[in-house]
C-alpha cells in the first residue's frame, strides 16, 4: 500500500470506514482523491479541500462532489461544512444534491433536508429532483413525522412525473403510515401495480405504527415469502408498542423457520426480555451472538447490559460492559442508571467518575441515573453537588425529571421542607411525577397532613390514575383514618376509576409466566396454592404477621389476611419454588410497587428457603437475601 501523502499528518495509512472509496484507476486520474483515501478527521479534510482549491481540482465537479460526499456522510465529517461546499459548487448535479439530502435525512433534524430542498429550488441550485430525491424527502417526512409536508412532497412527486414509480410509491406508504394516516397508506399501497418486498414491508410497518395489529398479522401471515426485514418490521413493531410477549413469540417462530435475525431484531428482542424480566431468553441471545461470532457492537452491547440490569443481574451486566470494545454515552448511562435502581448507588457514582476520566460527556439521562443513585443511597450532599455540576461544568440544563430526582432526594431523607422548597423554586411547572415523589416521601415518613394536600392535588391533575388514589388511601390507612379511606374509595367508584390489578412475571425455560392476584388460571394452580399454604405456615412459625393495612374495607381480619396472601408476587414465588432447583435465584418482575406485606414476607422467605429473590417493581429492584433487602426497607 502506498504511503500517505505528505499533506496528511498521519503516522500510518489507515482504511477509513467510508460510504465510498475511489478505485485505483480513479486515484491515478484524480490525485486529490488519493489524499481523501487516508482522511480520518475534519482537520485533514480541510487540508485536502485547501489543496484541491490551490491545485484547481475543485473546478472538477467530480472531485468536488467526492469531497462533499465525504464531509456529509463520513463519521468524521461535518454536515455544515458539506453545505458550505455545496454552495460553492459551480454546477451542482442532482447526484451531489441527493448526497447532501441523504445526510440531512439521516441527521437528528430530518426536516432540515426539506428546507435544503426548498432553498435549492429557489436558488436554482437544483433544477429538477429525481426519483431518489423524492424518496429521500418522503423519508424525511416519515422521520419527523410531518403529514402536511409529506402531502406537499407527494404533490411534487406527481408534478415531476415520479408518482408511479414503485420506489416512490413505497415511501408514500411509509410516510402516510408513519404519520398515522393508515387509510391513505392503504390507498397508496393498493395503487402499486407491481409490488415488491419493500412494498409489503412498508405496509406492514404502517399497520404496526398505527396500532392495527390484527390487520398487520393477517398481512404477515398471508405473505408467501418473508425475508429478515419482514420479520424485523413485525418484531420491532410489537416490541416498540409494548407487546413484548407477542414480540418474543414471533421471534421464536422466526427461528423455527430458520431465518437468521439481524442486529435490529436482536436489540429489540433484548428490549422485550428486559421489560419482561426474561433473563433466560436474554442469555440465549448472548450465547447466539457468541455461537455465530457476531461482533458485540455498541447497540448490542448496550442492549445486553440493559437487559441484565433490568433482570437484576448486576454482575453479568458489568461483565458485558467491561467486554465492550467501544462504549458511547448510552452504554455508560445504561450501566450507571441500572446500578442505581439495583441499589448499588456508590458503585454508580464511582462509574460516573470513571466516565468523566474517560472524557465521555454525560447527557441529561446520565444525570437522572446519577441523581437516582444519590437518592436511593441517601447521599444528599453528593446529589446537590452533581445537580449543580450539570449547569456549572457540563452546561446541561436541568429539566423537570432532574428536579423530580431532587425532590425525591430530599424527601426520602425526611427533609420534606427542602423538597417543598425545590418545588416552589422550580423554573418550570411541576408535573405529576414531581408531586408523586413528594407524596411517596410523605407516605414513607408518615406525614399525613402534607400527604393529604399533595395527594388531593395529584388527583386533580390525574383524576383517572388509580395509583394516585391508592397511594393516598394507603397513607390514610397507615394513620388509621378509615373514614377517609372509605370516602376516597367512594370517589374512585363514582368516577369509574378501577384499581390496576397487580401482576407478576417470571421467566422459566424460555417461557414467561404471568400471575394476577388471586387468579387460578395457571396449569399448575393446584400445586402453586399448596406451596402457598406451606409458605404461609412457615412464615407464621418464623413470627410473621400479615400487614393488612392496604386490604379492602368491608372484610374481616381473616379475609384481609387471605387477600394479601394471594398477591401476585407470592404466587410467582410459589411457582418459582416448585419449578427451580434449591439455591437457584428466583427473578420476578412486577407492574406495581411492592406492598409492605409482600416486602416483609419475601425477606423472611429468603431466609426460610435459603434463596435469593430479585423483584423488580415499578420503581426499583429489591434483592432479598438472608432475611434482608437491598433497599434497606426504604422504597
Amino acid at each position: 500500500m502506498a504511503s500517505a501523502p505528505a499533506i496528511i499528518p498521519v503516522s500510518a495509512p489507515q482504511k477509513p470506514s467510508l460510504p465510498w472509496l475511489p478505485t485505483p484507476l480513479l486515484l491515478s486520474q484524480y490525485p486529490t482523491l488519493r489524499h481523501l483515501r487516508y482522511c480520518s478527521s475534519m482537520k485533514q479534510l480541510q487540508q485536502i479541500h485547501g489543496h484541491a482549491i490551490t491545485s484547481g481540482a475543485m473546478l472538477d465537479n467530480f472531485v468536488a462532489s467526492r469531497i462533499l460526499s465525504f464531509s456529509a456522510l463520513s463519521p468524521c465529517g461535518s454536515l455544515s461544512y458539506a453545505r458550505l461546499l455545496f454552495s460553492h459548487l459551480r454546477k451542482p448535479d442532482t447526484f451531489t444534491f441527493n448526497t447532501l439530502l441523504r445526510a440531512y435525512v439521516s441527521s437528528a433534524d430530518p426536516l432540515a433536508g426539506l428546507l435544503f430542498y426548498i432553498e435549492a429550488l429557489e436558488s436554482s441550485a437544483l433544477h429538477r429532483p429525481d426519483n431518489h430525491s423524492v424518496a429521500l424527502l418522503l423519508k424525511a417526512c416519515s422521520e419527523a413525522p410531518s403529514l402536511s409536508l409529506g402531502v406537499m412532497v407527494h404533490a411534487q412527486a406527481i408534478k415531476f412525473g415520479w408518482g408511479s414509480l414503485v420506489s416512490v410509491q413505497n415511501f408514500l406508504v411509509h410516510m402516510y403510515g408513519s404519520c398515522g394516516e393508515i387509510g391513505m397508506a392503504r390507498l397508496a399501497f393498493d395503487g402499486i401495480v407491481e409490488r415488491d418486498d419493500a412494498s409489503m414491508n412498508m405496509m406492514l410497518g404502517g399497520l404496526m405504527k398505527c396500532g392495527c395489529f390484527e390487520n398487520a398479522r393477517q398481512l404477515f401471515d398471508g405473505m408467501s415469502e418473508r425475508d429478515v426485514v419482514t420479520w424485523s418490521v413485525m418484531i420491532n413493531g410489537l416490541v416498540q408498542s409494548s407487546r413484548f410477549k407477542e414480540g418474543l413469540e414471533i421471534f421464536r417462530r422466526m427461528l423455527e423457520e430458520k431465518v437468521e435475525p439481524n442486529e435490529s431484531v436482536l436489540v429489540n428482542v433484548l428490549t422485550a426480555c428486559a421489560h419482561l424480566g426474561a433473563m433466560e431468553q436474554g442469555m440465549w441471545v448472548e450465547k447466539y451472538l457468541k455461537r455465530k461470532s457476531i461482533k458485540l457492537t455498541v447497540m448490542l452491547g448496550t442492549a445486553l447490559v440493559d437487559m441484565y440490569l433490568k433482570c437484576g443481574n448486576v454482575e453479568k451486566a458489568y461483565e458485558i460492559f467491561t467486554r465492550m470494545e467501544e462504549k458511547n454515552v448510552l452504554a455508560w448511562t445504561a450501566m450507571i442508571g441500572g446500578l442505581a435502581i439495583n441499589g448499588c448507588g456508590k458503585d454508580a457514582l464511582q462509574l460516573f467518575s470513571q466516565m468523566e476520566m474517560e472524557q465521555v460527556s454525560p447527557n441529561e439521562v446520565t444525570f437522572i441515573g446519577v441523581l437516582n443513585a444519590c437518592s436511593h443511597s441517601g447521599l444528599v450532599a453528593d446529589g446537590l453537588k452533581y445537580f449543580n455540576s450539570m449547569t456549572e461544568v457540563y452546561k446541561v440544563k436541568p429539566n423537570v425529571q432532574h428536579y423530580c430526582c431532587l425532590v425525591d432526594l430530599y424527601g426520602r431523607c425526611g427533609m420534606l421542607d427542602k423538597a417543598e422548597e425545590v418545588i416552589r423554586k422550580m423554573p418550570m411547572k411541576p408535573n405529576s411525577a414531581v408531586w408523586g415523589a413528594l407524596l411517596s416521601s410523605c407516605r414513607i415518613h408518615g406525614n399525613s397532613l402534607l400527604g393529604e394536600v399533595v395527594g388531593r392535588k395529584l388527583i386533580e391533575l390525574e383524576p383517572n390514575n388509580s395509583g394516585r388514589y391508592v397511594l393516598l388511601s394507603n397513607l390514610y390507612a397507615a394513620n388509621g383514618r378509615w373514614d377517609d379511606v372509605a370516602e376516597l374509595r367512594r370517589v374512585m367508584k363514582e368516577n369509574g376509576v378501577m384499581k390496576m390489578p397487580g401482576s407478576s412475571f417470571i421467566d422459566l425455560k424460555g417461557h414467561v409466566h404471568e400471575f394476577i392476584a388471586g387468579d387460578n388460571v395457571h396449569p399448575q394452580s393446584k400445586e402453586i396454592y399448596t406451596m402457598l399454604s406451606e409458605m404461609t405456615k412457615k412464615l407464621r412459625l418464623a413470627g410473621y404477621k400479615a400487614n393488612t393495612d392496604q386490604a379492602l374495607l368491608g372484610m374481616d381480619e381473616e379475609e384481609k389476611e387471605t387477600a394479601v396472601s394471594y398477591h401476585s408476587e407470592k404466587l410467582a414465588i410459589a411457582f418459582g419454588l416448585i419449578n427451580t432447583d434449591p439455591g437457584t435465584t428466583i427473578r420476578i418482575t412486577k407492574n406495581l410497587r411492592v406492598c409492605r406485606d409482600c416486602h416483609t414476607a419475601t425477606k423472611m422467605l429468603s431466609k426460610i428457603y435459603g434463596r435469593e429473590f430479585v423483584v423488580r417493581d415499578r420503581g426499583r429492584f429489591h434483592h432479598f437475601k438472608d432475611g434482608s433487602c437491598s433497599c434497606n426497607d426504604f422504597w
